[in-house]
């Protein structure tokens, strides 16, 4: 492979490429190259999630998380429009079943405003059944500007106008080791090696084994949740014009059940969130015993697991009954029965987890030397993703800056 490349950008998912097309638009004429383990772009993360354009309203005002959702969803819908690919204001309500979820709708509203969400409104019963006539609930949040894409064809779209821009992309590359030699970089790959100036870490579910190979620490480590969805049949999927979300526990990142319209018109019901078996353990088969033993092993794996027994237990329930799963779509969506669930692709989360059990909520970008390093972008890392890498390209090329 070729040698002295000015940046190599490790993971082809959709924060990877986005971050090679910002370097190629900011140091135009300097050499990127993204390095991809994969035959194809879009192979994990980005290909696996739901396609929802995130507005903003869950993250802590002032966060990296709300600055760059909010950009980031601009910056996406401009791109998408440029590009001609699909992008839908579906709108989304978050639905109170109680009182008490009720009285934790007014702080979400909160927070949106905060945050600059456009259009957010506290809806009554009422006003819920005008949106979503079929969906049960006290109250809800709406928010009219929550919309949904397809984020592998944006990825496509992204490695295009990279290529366009200058830059590269090598697939099937999976990057072995990385020596810093003479304030360089050497990316060792299965296909060969390059040597970068500067070299960006975006590899998602494998961002910890990169990171190790770069010298950097072990905390946070990343533990991969499956999320597993079901999805309408078409009799069904007219029950739901949009998005339909619970609200959130805050002691929880993960969201639960939800009903998810999706770019093509279809509804997945889901998803559930338990210990994928594997780094990439998309389906129950897939077990790595090497990459299981590893997060087991991890005192803050368990330090998390002791903390979160009982949400475990009722996922690992959700994984394992039909009924269950359905028992909990039911509390939104009544009208449905086991007859109208079909399976649906799963997904994996990167979660970062800390080594007192924590786990990571907001996205951990750092440098080490000439390597930057995404120690964690879970959502809403695709919808951020074009201002995740105007700020990853501010901390690489002026690391004292981030």
């Amino acid at each position: 492979m070729g040698d002295g490349v000015t940046f190599a950008v490790i993971g082809g998912g959709i924060v990877g490429l986005a971050v090679a097309r910002q370097l190629c638009i900011d140091q135009p004429g300097r050499e990127v190259v993204v390095v991809e383990r994969e035959a194809d772009v879009a192979r994990h993360q980005t290909g696996h999630n739901s396609g929802v354009v995130h507005a903003g309203l869950y993250y802590t005002p002032g966060s990296l998380k709300a600055q760059l959702c909010r950009r980031g969803t601009g910056l996406l819908r401009e791109f998408c429009d440029e590009k001609g690919v699909p992008y839908q204001e579906l709108g989304k309500l978050v639905v109170a079943l109680d009182d008490l979820e009720s009285a934790r709708l007014h702080e979400l509203h909160d927070r949106s405003v905060a945050n600059g969400v456009p259009g957010v409104r506290l809806l009554d019963r009422a006003g819920l059944r005008e949106i979503e006539p079929h969906v049960a609930g006290v109250a809800a949040l709406h928010s009219p500007s929550t919309a949904v894409v397809d984020f592998t064809a944006v990825a496509r779209a992204i490695a295009a106008d990279l290529v366009a821009r200058g830059g590269s992309v090598r697939l099937s590359s999976e990057v072995t080791g990385l020596r810093q030699v003479a304030g360089k970089v050497v990316v060792q790959t299965g296909a060969g090696d390059l040597t970068a100036e500067r070299v960006i870490v975006c590899a998602g579910l494998s961002s910890g084994r990169v990171a190790r190979l770069a010298g950097d620490g072990e905390d946070p480590r990343i533990v991969p949740f499956r999320g597993e969805y079901h999805r309408l049949d078409p009799s069904s999927a007219q029950l739901v014009r949009g998005l339909v979300y619970p609200v959130p526990d805050p002691r929880y990142p993960f969201l639960g059940i939800h009903l998810t319209r999706r770019i093509d018109g279809t509804v997945d019901v889901g998803p559930n969130a338990v210990l994928a078996l594997a780094l990439h353990g998309y389906r129950r088969r897939d077990v790595s015993p090497r990459e299981l033993a590893e997060v087991l092993a991890w005192k803050g794996f368990r330090r998390m697991a002791r903390q979160h027994w009982r949400t475990g237990a009722r996922e690992v329930l959700g994984s394992a009954s039909r009924r269950y799963f359905l028992s909990q779509a039911r509390r939104y969506l009544p009208a449905i029965g086991l007859e109208n669930l079909r399976p649906a692709p799963a997904g994996v989360r990167a979660q970062a987890v800390r080594r007192d059990g924590g786990l990571v909520d907001d996205f951990v970008i750092h440098t080490r030397g000439p390597v930057t390093l995404v120690r964690n972008a879970p959502s809403p890392g695709a919808t951020s993703s074009f201002a995740i890498a105007e700020h990853v390209c501010r901390v690489a090329l002026d690391p004292s800056g981030q």
